[in-house]
C-alpha cells in the first residue's frame, strides 16, 4: 500500500496481498498514476494475478468493494441524516394528517363533538370507548396522533442538526427551509454548485418543465416561497425578493460547503436588500 500511495508509477496492486480484499478496495480509491500502463501484463509478472482473466476478476472485486464504501460513508455524512430526516419528517406529516381526516371522520359517527385534522384527532385518542366500534375509531385517532408526535421529533432534531451541517443556509433560511433545500439538491455540496437561479425555483420542477414545454410562465419561485420574505411582499415585487433571497442562500451553502464559519453579515445584507425591496411597494 505504501508503493500505491507513495509513487503515482505503482501500479494500483502494489503491496496489497491478493487475498486482502480491504486492502484491494483502498487502493483502488486512492491509488493514483501519471500515464496509463499494461497493468494485467504487470499484474501477471509480479504475481498478483495468475493470468490477466483473474487480473480482471480482482479488479472488479476490488471496484465494486470500493464504490460500497463510498456509498457508505456518503450516507453518513451530516448532510445526508439532514436529508434522510426532512423527507421523513414530510412523510410523517402526509401519513399523520390523511390517518387522522380518516380517524375523525370514522369518529365523528359514534361520538358527538368531535373536530377534524390531527387536533381533532388528539382530542379523540383521550376518549375511552365503551364499543367495539369505538374503539377501533379511537385506535385510529391514536395512531394519527402518534405519527404526528413522531413527525414533531423529526422536525426537533432537523432544528438541531441544521445549524451545525449548514450554519449560515440555516440562519438565513431556517432550519427546516435549509433542509428542504439541501435534500431537493442531494446534498450540501450539490446546493453550493448550483446558480442561485437554480435554487430560487428549486421544488417547482414541475411548473418549470411546464414553461419549458411553453404551457405556463415561468416559475419566480420554488420552495423559498415559505420564506417570509417572499412569502409576506407584495406580488408584484415577489420576484425580486425570491431573487435576493436565493443569491444570499446560494453564497451561504458555499461558505457551509467550504468552509462552515458562520458569517452573520450574510443575514444583515439580506434583510437591507429585503428591506429596500419592499420599500418600492410603499411608494
Amino acid at each position: 500500500m505504501t508503493d500505491t500511495r507513495d509513487s503515482r508509477d505503482a501500479a494500483w496492486f502494489a503491496g496489497v496481498d491478493p487475498g486482502d480484499a480491504d486492502a484491494a478496495a483502498e487502493a483502488v480509491r486512492e491509488g493514483a498514476a501519471d500515464a496509463p500502463a499494461d497493468w494485467p501484463t504487470l499484474a501477471v509478472e509480479t504475481g498478483f494475478a495468475g493470468d490477466t482473466d483473474e487480473y480482471y476478476e480482482r479488479l472488479r472485486g476490488a471496484t465494486l468493494r470500493a464504490t460500497r464504501a463510498a456509498v457508505r460513508e456518503r450516507e453518513g455524512a451530516d448532510d445526508q441524516q439532514l436529508i434522510h430526516a426532512v423527507r421523513a419528517a414530510a412523510d410523517l406529516a402526509d401519513a399523520a394528517n390523511e390517518l387522522a381526516e380518516r380517524g375523525t371522520e370514522w369518529a365523528g359517527s359514534v361520538f358527538d363533538d368531535v373536530e377534524g385534522g390531527v387536533e381533532g384527532a388528539r382530542a379523540v385518542a383521550e376518549r375511552e370507548p365503551e364499543t367495539a366500534t369505538q374503539e377501533r375509531a379511537v385506535g385510529v385517532c391514536r395512531r394519527a396522533a402518534a405519527l404526528a408526535d413522531e413527525r414533531d421529533a423529526v422536525r426537533e432534531y432537523v432544528a438541531q442538526q441544521a445549524p451545525a451541517v449548514a450554519p449560515n443556509l440555516a440562519n438565513l433560511a431556517g432550519p427546516m427551509l435549509a433542509a428542504r433545500l439541501i435534500a431537493l439538491a442531494g446534498g450540501l455540496g450539490d446546493l453550493a454548485k448550483q446558480p442561485s437561479g437554480t435554487v430560487q425555483v428549486l421544488g417547482a420542477e414541475d411548473a418549470l418543465f411546464a414553461h419549458l414545454r411553453g404551457h405556463a410562465p415561468s416559475p419566480k419561485h420554488g420552495v423559498i416561497y415559505t420564506h417570509d420574505y417572499v412569502r409576506e411582499t407584495r406580488p408584484e415585487h415577489r420576484g425580486s425578493a425570491a431573487r435576493a433571497l436565493a443569491g444570499k442562500l446560494t453564497i451561504a451553502a458555499r461558505v457551509d460547503h467550504y468552509s462552515g464559519d458562520l458569517r452573520p453579515e450574510l443575514a444583515a445584507e439580506l434583510d437591507d436588500r429585503i428591506e429596500r425591496i419592499r420599500a418600492r411597494g410603499a411608494e
